[in-house]
């Protein structure tokens, strides 16, 4: 029976594999509105800082190491450090440090960070073949394209199973971008897609550890191989995303179609892309507004008695832990959250640092938020109560924290956030011109600018 059900569901599949081929070979060059390529801008701006803020972590040195033992050839930049190494290589460590942080952009609709394989996977490509960038810029635009519309189909199911769905859908978005910067006809971007479809990379389990961010990693290599395998001739399934055995129908029992197919060329993912005030995961921000609101109307920690915290149970289930250990696990503490909001107003990366996460008074702050969950609350909000010691009670209630698409950050919030990434790096001079080199990104002969300034003097 179960098998009669398969090939039923097979013969309503649209062939997804071949219409997303002929859009990422055929769609016009700049073929959405003004709005949208600034977004793509934002986007690409966003990634760099991430990845250049991350780049002395000891997850981007450890990865280089291993690099370094292929002896591979310097053919791309490792941005925010002075390395260079294969294109593979670079795509991975870039996508690495993109997502160390946790600090990348998100696309809400199914929590993917689709910037990280994408994006990584591109500047390498870009940086090797001389690329313009506008072909980038289309490029990013089309992969995010390829990769959200995949998660649109297969959320929440494939997430629920324990997929990462950054990294299982990263590798494909990466496939697509890479084979339209290199000029591949549909069928040789059949062929990148499908080769990706068997590379899906990532389970929750490694959430808290370095091999998290390795998934956009690893999904910015196994994409940018994938493109390559194509251009040489390497063959695939051409049903390899729908047909029952192929991707899609393989790791997800929810996939509709129509969230593939549907607008295919006329709406646009990246349109409905977020970028992070705060630096851990998303579910996590609602909260932390919430007690930096508390924080900016006078209520301060030793104040507190207790803070009653109801939010959805994809909060807990995600970010549940009371008793961080470190600044990698404390990116999945809701307690910690609430913590850094109200004793310092933001949760940027230095609030998730191991000295701040194991400090006593923040210890101390966290023990007192009970956390409770309350499906009537959205996964967007958070309901926050505090009860101070001489027994007063403040309460704020977060419906769409700041990164949200209803509560978007702004350009200067984001070149704000770059600065605060990039200036320990590279310095405040240096960073000021990675900064115009993105946001002329668009009309740039290639990305020679945008490597010269992400590269440490």
């Amino acid at each position: 029976m179960a098998r009669n059900t398969q090939v039923a569901a097979d013969h309503q599949a649209p062939p997804v594999t071949r219409l997303l081929a002929e859009f990422v070979a055929n769609h016009p060059s700049r073929g959405w509105s003004d709005a949208v390529d600034h977004e793509a801008h934002r986007t690409f701006l966003n990634w760099l800082g991430c990845a250049v803020g991350a780049s002395g972590h000891d997850a981007a040195i450890a990865a280089l190491a291993a690099v370094r033992m292929l002896q591979p050839a310097p053919q791309a930049s490792i941005v925010g450090r002075a390395d260079k190494v294969d294109m593979a290589s670079a795509a991975l460590i870039n996508g690495i440090s993109s997502h160390t942080f946790d600090f990348d952009d998100t696309h809400l609709k199914t929590i993917i960070h689709p910037a990280g394989p994408v994006a990584s996977a591109l500047l390498a490509l870009a940086e090797h073949t001389g690329a313009s960038g506008r072909a980038l810029i289309d490029a990013l635009v089309i992969g995010i394209d390829v990769s959200c519309r995949i998660g649109n189909a297969m959320y929440p199911d494939h997430y629920d199973r324990g997929w990462h769905i950054t990294g299982s859908t990263g590798t494909v978005g990466a496939a697509a971008a890479c084979a339209r910067l290199l000029g591949l006809n549909a069928d040789q971007c059949q062929m990148a897609m499908g080769i990706a479809a068997s590379q899906p990379v990532g389970m929750r389990e490694q959430f808290g550890t370095m091999t998290k961010p390795f998934h956009p990693g690893g999904a910015a290599r196994a994409g940018l191989m994938s493109a390559l395998l194509a251009q040489q001739g390497f063959t695939a399934s051409p049903r390899a995303l729908e047909a029952p055995r192929g991707m899609m129908q393989t790791i997800s029992t929810k996939n509709d179609w129509r969230e593939v197919t549907e607008e295919l060329g006329q709406r646009f993912e990246i349109a409905l892309n977020t970028y992070k005030p705060f630096a851990c995961g998303i579910v996590v921000h609602p909260s932390i507004d919430a007690c930096a609101q508390l924080r900016a109307q006078g209520v301060r920690a030793e104040e507190i008695a207790r803070i009653d915290l109801r939010v959805h149970s994809l909060v807990l289930e995600l970010t549940g832990k009371k008793e961080p250990a470190d600044g990698l696990q404390a990116k999945f503490s809701v307690y910690h959250g609430c913590a850094a909001g109200l004793l310092f107003g933001i949760a940027a990366e230095a609030e998730f640092s191991d000295a701040i996460v194991t400090r006593a008074d923040v210890v101390a702050l966290r023990r007192k938020v009970v956390a409770v969950v309350d499906d009537t609350v959205d996964e967007a909000s958070a309901d926050v109560l505090a009860t101070l010691t001489d027994g007063r009670q403040i309460h704020v209630f977060v419906e769409h924290a700041i990164g949200s698409v209803q509560n978007p950050m702004t350009d200067a919030q984001l070149e704000a956030k770059f600065h605060g990434l990039s200036d320990p790096i590279l310095g405040s001079a240096a960073t000021s011109g990675l900064l115009a080199a993105c946001w002329k990104l668009g009309t740039a002969p290639d990305v020679a600018n945008v490597i010269r300034h992400a590269t440490p003097a």
